[in-house]
Order: C-alpha cells, then structure tokens, then sequence
C-alpha cells in the first residue's frame, strides 16, 4: 500500500460495485478514509464498506439516491458530521438507459440527467463550498465516459449527460482554480463492470467491440482506480480541466456497425 494520500478523506459516489467500489478501494491503499456514498445500505454496500475497512482506513457508508438536490445535501451534511474534513470528490455515480432517440421518454430522461449531471453539478458545488470555507486545496474528479466525445446512438441521453459533464468540468475547473481546487474528468471506454453484463454475455457482440479496441480487450476498474489516484494525488497538482482517456485507443479507432 502506498501513502500518497495519507490524512485525506474521499467521498466516492456509486461505491457498491464496479468503477466506484475499485476507486474507493485503491484510495484507501493510497492512505485515504472514504465516505462512501451507495444507493441503498445493503449487503453488497457494507461488504464494499468491509473490504475498504479491512485496508485499514476508515469507512463510513452514506446511504442516498442522489435524484434531487435535497439529496445531495443530505449527502455532504453525513460527511460532515462523520468527518473533520474530505479533501476528495469522486462523482462516480451514473445509469444510462437504451432507447433510440424517437422512443425516449421524459421520465428516462430525467432520470439519466439527474443522476449523471445535475447530481454532480451541485454534489461539486456544495463540496467546493466546504474546501473554501474551511481554506483547504481539493481534488474533484468526475467519472465520465468516451461518450463526452463519441457518439453512441440509442443512447442519446447519457451521451448528452456526458457531454455536459465534460463542459462543467471545464468551466468550474476555471472558476475553482484561484482556491486551489482542481478539477478533471476520468473517461473510461468499454471497462468490465456489472453494467455491461449483457455485452459480455454475448459473444459475437464482445468480438466485435473488441476487435475496435487497440489494446484488444476490455479494461478492468481497477484501471480506472488508478487513473483516479493520480489525479487525485499531489503528483497532478498541476493538472485541472482535462479528461483522461482509460479507453485503450476505442475512441480514436471506433466506427458503428
């Protein structure tokens, strides 16, 4: 285990499984406590929380379902109730729901945009209001995807959800900047993760993404989690308003069939 992050707190959205439960789980190795935001505290939150508490570091599981400003403030207000202080910010959480764009509803739409960016835009707001009252540096890092840039049809919605939260990345990476706030987004391309259970189900569909993909094959969370701890790191202190690709090539070499 390593100690670059020694004496941080990490709220990391999303943390029961997949990308979200690999970032909180390679914070703590870098030394960070983690509150670790689930949608509902069930058996495979606190066994996240267990394997997080099992590193040694310090877990507290906040229990939200983040579609609705008031929820996110119920968020920030368990944080900082269990801790002095976070000094990171993980907007890992994210859905997506297929329909071609004839078909979308309001209510799908609604859902993927309040969960992929209105959550995050106001989860960052009042995070980055407790860094500057207290006159601490921070770190935010939004969990994006290769669909801020590539478009992925019949999934309209969570390609605009993306898209936007590639904009609010870099507009309040501006805005932050003079508090010593940095902010960046992670855009992870085809990564095996309960949310492609279905595409890695099915074989002819997983030859024919992968034979897309430079590296040819499928990046693990754990991938992620690393990208993650270095930007969350003092060793990116002088990185903020930029998306880092964890794609291995797709985007640069992906066609539609």
């Amino acid at each position: 285990m390593g100690d670059r992050l020694r004496g941080r707190v990490a709220l990391v959205t999303g943390a029961s499984q997949g990308i979200g439960r690999a970032i909180a789980l390679r914070l703590a190795r870098e030394g960070a406590d983690i509150a670790l935001h689930v949608r509902r505290d069930d058996d495979r939150a606190r066994e996240s929380a267990g394997a997080v508490a099992a590193l040694g570091r310090r877990c507290e599981v906040v229990a939200a379902d983040l579609a609705g400003v008031a929820a996110v403030s119920h968020v920030m207000a368990q944080v900082s109730s269990r801790f002095t202080h976070a000094d990171i910010l993980i907007n890992n959480a994210g859905l997506e729901r297929r329909a071609d764009f004839l078909s979308v509803r309001e209510a799908d739409y609604d859902a993927v945009l309040d969960v992929n960016l209105k959550a995050p835009f106001f989860l960052t707001q009042a995070f980055a209001k407790t860094l500057i009252a207290a006159g601490r540096p921070g770190k935010i890092i939004h969990i994006s995807s290769v669909h801020e840039e590539l478009p992925f049809p019949n999934f309209t919605a969570y390609c605009a959800s993306k898209g936007g939260l590639k904009m609010l990345m870099r507009n309040i990476a501006v805005e932050l900047a003079p508090h010593g706030i940095t902010v960046n987004n992670v855009a992870p391309g085809a990564i095996r993760t309960p949310i492609n259970a279905a595409l890695l189900d099915d074989p002819e569909r997983l030859r024919q993404l992968v034979g897309q993909i430079p590296l040819a094959r499928m990046g693990d969370p754990e991938e992620i989690a690393a990208a993650v701890a270095f930007l969350a790191s003092s060793d990116a202190d002088y990185i903020t308003g930029s998306s880092l690709v964890v794609d291995g090539g797709l985007l640069w070499n992906y066609q539609e069939q």
